[in-house]
């Protein structure tokens, strides 16, 4: 695809992967909610959303071009999936915006142009994209880390079985095999949630097998992970690494029903 003005003097752009940015669809590491994210990039949060398109101009420069076609990068990222060839190239017209750097990390390069690196800021318009820092914990490798544990939600489900003790921040003092104030803290603000509905995409549904849901929810320093018809894994800030299962008790199945509810969906 051409790039935009500022891209390389109209160079080719190269294009090496592409991501949704929509309420529903969004890289979570860039914020706990579509606004935050959009902000990230410097974009407002438009309602249908944005495609991003990442890649090299022909001097290797990083670049994104954002775009309002979301049904092409859709369908392109679908087939890319399915392993099948696609050509993205978006009209001239559907570009919002040419952002120099890439908002996340990207391990292809294109090929027969020298190697990735940022735009010089005066070709660029502005300092570049960069990718979160995810080395250290903190609220991007939290939101990372809660990615993971949905995409491999068997597995972690799994060592609950086998392994680890339940969460029960509902039950009696007496009765709770391990008290633990943060998961109760984010418990208490999902019903905030339900009340009074946070911005936009800090509640996500998404498909799971035989009929549930599969629900992503971000706050202030904490993400969760939870399938409507089983449990709940809560990450927290200030417990560096750790997945804290909680099991569904007699609070559990209403909140989440009622967070699936006012939850944002792919359309």
């Amino acid at each position: 695809m051409a790039g935009t003005d500022q891209a390389a003097d109209d160079d080719e752009l190269f294009v090496l992967t592409a991501l949704l940015l929509t309420p529903s669809q969004f890289p979570s590491v860039l914020g706990d909610d579509y606004p935050a994210a959009c902000a990230s990039l410097g974009l407002e949060p438009y309602a249908d959303g944005y495609g991003l398109v990442l890649g090299q101009d022909g001097d290797g420069a990083r670049w994104t071009v954002v775009i309002d076609d979301v049904s092409l990068v859709a369908v392109a990222i679908a087939s890319w999936d399915c392993g099948m060839e696609y050509d993205l190239s978006p009209s001239d017209r559907s570009v919002v915006a040419g952002l120099p750097g890439w908002p996340l990390a990207v391990a292809t390069v294109a090929p027969g142009v020298p190697a990735p690196h940022d735009p010089d800021e005066e070709d660029g318009g502005g300092p570049p994209l960069t990718p979160p820092d995810t080395n250290a914990w903190g609220p991007a490798q939290r939101r990372l880390g809660a990615d993971e544990v949905a995409l491999q939600w068997a597995v972690w489900r799994e060592q609950v079985a086998d392994q680890m003790t339940f969460v029960q921040p509902d039950a009696p003092e007496e009765e709770r095999a391990t008290p633990h104030e943060g998961v109760r803290r984010v418990l208490k603000e999902l019903h905030s949630y339900v009340d009074d509905a946070p911005p936009l995409g800090r509640v996500r549904s998404s498909f799971a097998p035989d009929g549930a849901r599969m629900l992503r929810a971000d706050g202030p320093g904490w993400s969760l992970v939870a399938r409507t018809d089983d449990i709940a894994f809560v990450l927290l800030d200030e417990e560096p690494g750790e997945v804290l299962p909680v099991g569904r008790g007699p609070e559990l199945p209403g909140l989440l029903e009622a967070l699936d509810k006012m939850a944002v969906r792919p359309s």
